[in-house]
């Protein structure tokens, strides 16, 4: 029985129209769609007993399910595009994760053609596993101060690599405590006891016959992390090096070589090509954001729709709490994230091939814009996303905390975005120098590109003020727009007056890092808000479709706008009236999306083996899967505890100078 169907019914929309619109294309969703169904059908890929079993038996478990996924794969001649589908929908961290993540993307954007021909036939059979060891025990976000050395040995054309004090330590490369057989080992380049910086070498880290480390190599798992299953299926491991030897022609050298009489030389290949590889990076960790968040909204819209609280009349039911206007004003926003992260996502990934194209080209115009975007972006979306979760947990109320709901896993698995591939902190203190580069040459007749374009309408922005009247004046693009740009350009230029003020440049970046950061903030809200409209702007086809997607752009942005209410007032953009009357614009929005809600979460199509949600499950049956699940926990395998006798019993009875403890 469909306890949700009634819901169902009162949508106003196609929802099968929406399905593609968020999928991406229609055959995106057919891949997606296919391979979600494969995956929750095959019993080998079960996960309902994850958040109950050890550490080693999880660990291994792990081990099981990426075989029998390549095994899958292989059996099922899938593409390349239905294998990365089918280790998505699995569902689970992995060594894999990181061998065709990072160890293979790096080999091909900083490996030669030659090194390419030798090492990606090897990681395409997964004949070798590889891992990306770049962070150490004393260094992350600051890379230039990492402490493992290569040191170049002219006598025998090899390269010494070294670990010379504990902190540098490779610490938290994901697949190398326990599987990775080789690593992409980022270390301090040293030529006749001269730095030439931090480069990437291919090292082998273990036996190909018995997997025991290579003499001199120590390595091992880092320990358990956050949370029940969760990340902990993930063997983040911690490596030291005691003068370990590779061949010359494993430092790769896309970019730049080391000759064989120890010449250090840069080859005709730009430096920036590095970039390439980082956008790519930074635009799957936006596409993910806007997906897992989309699972903690599922759950939290579904089970807000069958749980009922208070207000009952005359003994009827009570009201369920999606009705509730605290719900709505909590749930609804973050349903209009996942949508508006979904779109930024799709523009990245067409920023990301422009890139490329122009990178080939040798046209770097565009890099500075790219790398701040994509850095912003990432920050902005990771934060959101992890504090997102958190609060649909919250949402569920005390069911949300049981394990069964999914939540506490999807935030533990989720949460350690907000540091990897770069600290959020820190990339928006990277977007704010960018944004202060620009003001300062905005006199210069250079003109802004891109996202940032924006700001070759200074002058007009400094002065300009809101003309909003009445509420439904809030649902025009230019006026939204307006606002968004006024407000990042005015905190920009404010910043960058205030630094002016300081005759040590850095000395003012260090002091006034938390004004800066919350101009960053502004110009990556303003790219999210712009991309959801230019979205608005193709033909979206399905009845309805596009109505729904305009009333949660509105949303969108309108719960933007009154949380940051202080910047808007601040600027002088806004009067209080008008943010008043956004407030009045965002309510009726609301009681718009409110029917469609049920709906607009099914759009995402996941199945219940993907969610892992008894309170998320499609037909809102939550409370006898609650309570049956609860009989299958490890605890509830015997009547009597283990430990009654031993501790229970002789309190009980008085006897405790007698127990053993």
């Amino acid at each position: 029985m469909d306890y949700l169907a009634d819901e169902r019914k009162k949508a106003e929309f196609d929802v099968d129209e929406m399905k593609i619109v968020w999928a991406g294309s229609r055959h995106a969703f057919e891949v997606s769609d296919r391979i979600s169904k494969l995956v929750a059908n095959d019993p080998g890929f079960r996960k309902d007993t994850r958040t109950m079993l050890a550490r080693k038996e999880l660990f291994k478990n792990t081990l099981r399910k990426a075989a029998y996924a390549w095994k899958r794969i292989h059996d099922l001649h899938l593409s390349e595009e239905e294998a990365s589908r089918l280790r998505f929908y699995v569902d689970e961290p992995a060594y894999t994760d990181l061998h065709w993540g990072m160890f293979v993307p790096a080999i091909k954007g900083q490996g030669t053609d030659e090194q390419q021909k030798k090492w990606l036939p090897l990681a395409y059979k997964m004949q070798i596993i590889g891992c990306y060891a770049q962070t150490e025990l004393g260094h992350g976000s600051n890379v230039q101060g990492l402490e493992t050395t290569a040191t170049f040995d002219p006598q025998t054309d090899e390269f010494v690599i070294h670990s010379p004090t504990l902190t540098s330590s490779k610490w938290w490369p994901g697949g190398l405590g326990k599987v990775s057989t080789h690593g992409v080992v980022y270390a301090r380049l040293i030529i006749n006891g001269e730095e030439h910086g931090i480069h990437g070498f291919i090292v082998q880290l273990r036996s190909l016959e018995d997997h025991l480390p290579l003499p001199g190599v120590t390595v091992g798992d880092i320990g358990m992390k956050f949370g029940n299953g969760a990340y902990n299926t993930m063997d983040n491991g911690v490596l030291r090096f005691d003068h370990v030897r590779i061949p010359r022609n494993q430092m790769l050298m896309r970019v730049s070589q080391v000759t064989r009489d120890g010449k250090y030389k840069q080859s005709d290949v730009p430096r920036q090509l590095v970039y390439g590889t980082m956008v790519y990076v930074r635009q799957t960790i936006v596409a993910d954001a806007s997906c897992a968040l989309s699972r903690a909204v599922t759950i939290a819209t579904r089970y807000s729709a069958v749980r009922r609280q208070f207000g009952s009349q005359n003994g009827g039911p009570e009201t369920q709490v999606i009705d509730y206007k605290t719900q709505q004003n909590r749930l609804f926003p973050l349903l209009a994230s996942a949508y508006a992260f979904k779109f930024v996502g799709e523009w990245l990934t067409w920023l990301y091939n422009d890139v490329t194209q122009r990178l080939q080209a040798s046209d770097f115009s565009t890099l500075p814009e790219a790398h701040a975007c994509t850095a912003g972006l990432k920050s902005l979306t990771t934060t959101a996303t992890a504090d997102g979760i958190e609060e649909c947990r919250k949402l569920c109320g005390g069911h949300g905390y049981l394990c069964s709901s999914g939540l506490p896993e999807l935030f533990a698995v989720y949460v350690p975005a907000c540091t990897y591939e770069g600290d959020n902190t820190v990339l928006l203190l990277q977007v704010a120098r960018f944004l202060m580069k620009t003001v300062s040459q905005l006199g210069s007749g250079k003109k802004p590109l891109g996202t940032i374009s924006y700001m070759g309408k200074i002058e007009h922005l400094m002065q300009s003020r809101c003309t909003v009247q009445k509420a439904e004046d809030w649902l025009k693009p230019s006026q939204v727009l307006e606002a968004f740009e006024a407000r990042a350009v005015k905190m920009a230029v404010s910043c960058a007056k205030n630094l002016s003020k300081f005759t040590n440049p850095e000395e003012g970046f260090a002091e006034l890092s938390a004004d800066l950061v919350e101009a960053a903030v502004a110009h990556c809200q303003l790219i999210v808000v712009s991309k959801f409209i230019d979205k608005l702007q193709q033909d979206i086809p399905g009845k309805g479709v596009k109505q729904q997607l305009e009333a949660l752009c509105g949303i969108y942005y309108l719960y933007l706008l009154h949380k940051h209410q202080g910047d808007f007032l601040a600027t002088s953009y806004l009067t209080p009236k008008q943010a008043a009357l956004a407030n009045d614009q965002l309510r009726a929005l609301y009681t718009k999306v409110r029917p469609n809600a049920v709906a607009l979460v099914d759009s995402f199509n996941y199945t219940d083996h993907f969610l892992g949600s008894i309170l998320g499950c499609y037909d809102g049956n939550v409370y006898p899967k609650l309570y049956d699940a609860a009989w299958k926990d490890p605890l509830n395998d015997s009547v009597v505890p283990e430990g009654y006798h031993e501790y229970v019993r002789p309190l009980l009875k008085q006897q405790l100078h007698t127990a053993k403890l």
